[in-house]
């Protein structure tokens, strides 16, 4: 693959819509080639998933994780590796660190086998970046309160998922700090973007 593949991970209200749309301002000055996506919903597939899983009732812990997977799948399949294939850069908000930190830690199931599973759905797809934005969860709810007149069933969980969910995410990102860029999400988001920018120089051509 000539493209590159960039992730961005974090809490809710970690500012991760906000550095994706910096980002891809910032690579298609420099002429690149740039596709955002998200999962779930990057696809139509994927749209009827995140409504199911975000949205409906209540979906059981492993039903849900497949349900992730699922869109994952396709997600890569139809959309992501194609780009990467036309040499496309792709900014993706959440990838398979989501559901280890999500579904594995925050449901409480074997981070392992979610990982496997993930590993499984994208054919061993890994981003050339991962970008986590660590920020407490207690700021990143207070964020969400300006405007917001409901959550969705993962935004609405209690404090103490969200924590296990960012535990999760820093215990990723020690195993892997070749593929993780860790900033402080509480900072101003021009200095998260320059941040950004300095290690995509070590990566793009």
């Amino acid at each position: 693959m000539t493209g590159a593949f960039i992730t961005l991970e974090g809490g809710d209200g970690s500012g991760k819509s906000t550095q994706s749309a910096l980002l891809s301002e910032w690579l298609t000055n420099r002429g690149d080639t740039v596709l955002f996506t998200r999962e779930p919903g990057g696809t139509e597939l994927g749209v009827e998933i995140r409504r199911l899983v975000l949205h409906a009732g209540h979906v059981a812990p492993r039903a849900e994780a497949l349900l992730y997977a699922a869109d994952r799948a396709h997600h890569v399949e139809t959309v992501v590796r194609p780009a990467l294939e036309r040499g496309t850069i792709v900014i993706q908000d959440r990838f398979v660190d989501s559901s280890v930190a999500y579904q594995g830690a925050g449901r409480v199931l074997d981070p392992q086998e979610i990982a496997s599973l993930s590993a499984w759905a994208t054919g061993g797809l890994r981003p050339s970046l991962t970008i986590l934005l660590d920020l407490d969860p207690r700021v990143g709810r207070e964020r969400m309160n300006i405007g917001r007149g409901s959550y969705d069933r993962l935004e609405s969980e209690q404090l103490d998922f969200h924590d296990r969910v960012r535990a999760a995410y820093l215990g990723l990102a020690e195993a892997e700090p070749e593929r993780f860029l860790v900033l402080d999400a509480a900072r101003p988001p021009e200095e998260l973007a320059h941040r950004i920018r300095e290690r995509l120089a070590g990566i793009l051509p």
